[in-house]
């Protein structure tokens, strides 16, 4: 079996998880790509669900401004040429306090491991964007201030593979981290990081 097909393979399975009572479904996930960028979210919105693809309203039109600002392409490039995976696959609720989605518990990150394991493993990626801090800690294993590692570049083994890591901002709407100081200051130097890594230049000429 291709790469390709090993993917639909396994979104096939995927799609039939019901391992997270709390969470709702339908799961989602990006399209199959075999590509050597793999980018990590927290989980799906109320509206990717519909949509049938992570990063589906509004912070998807900030995330993928950001990729035209850092590399000069659209979005339609980024879905074609960067895998889109999540930490969980189904849309956890709005949070009871509001101002925003439910953080996935630790039991439905667990739950969901596997299929990002699965992901790795078959795409063995060279560079790794996690989305936002649930994402970063993840892939880092960082639990401070995100002022700590956004605009900066690491090197790491993630599930078996030795990847680069560009961490970024979570795009929400409901976050203002990003738009201001100095998290604005910090998210220009993520992006000049990115429009200088030849992964991510190579899989999107």
């Amino acid at each position: 079996m291709t790469t390709l097909s090993k993917l639909r393979a396994l979104h096939a399975r995927l799609e039939a998880c019901r391992r997270c009572p709390k969470m709702i479904r339908p799961v989602v996930h990006g399209a199959a790509v075999d590509s050597k960028v793999f980018l990590l979210g927290q989980a799906p919105g109320i509206r990717e669900g519909p949509a049938g693809k992570p990063f589906a309203w509004t912070a998807g039109k900030t995330l993928f401004g950001w990729f035209h600002e850092a590399v000069g392409v659209d979005e339609a490039v980024i879905r074609e040429r960067v895998y889109f995976a999540a930490v969980a696959r189904c849309f956890p609720g709005k949070a009871k306090t509001g101002g925003g989605d439910r953080k996935p518990d630790e039991g439905e990150v667990l739950a969901c491991r596997p299929w990002l394991e699965a992901e790795v493993q078959l795409l063995k990626p060279k560079l790794v964007l996690p989305v936002g801090a649930l994402a970063i800690t993840q892939v880092l294993g960082h639990t401070g201030p995100l002022a700590e590692v956004i605009g900066t570049a690491h090197e790491t083994t993630w599930h078996g593979v030795k990847v680069d890591v560009i961490p970024l901002p979570h795009p929400s709407g409901a976050s203002t981290w990003h738009r201001v100081q100095p998290g604005k200051a910090l998210l220009a130097k993520a992006l000049q990081l990115l429009s200088r890594h030849e992964v991510l230049r190579a899989a999107v000429r």
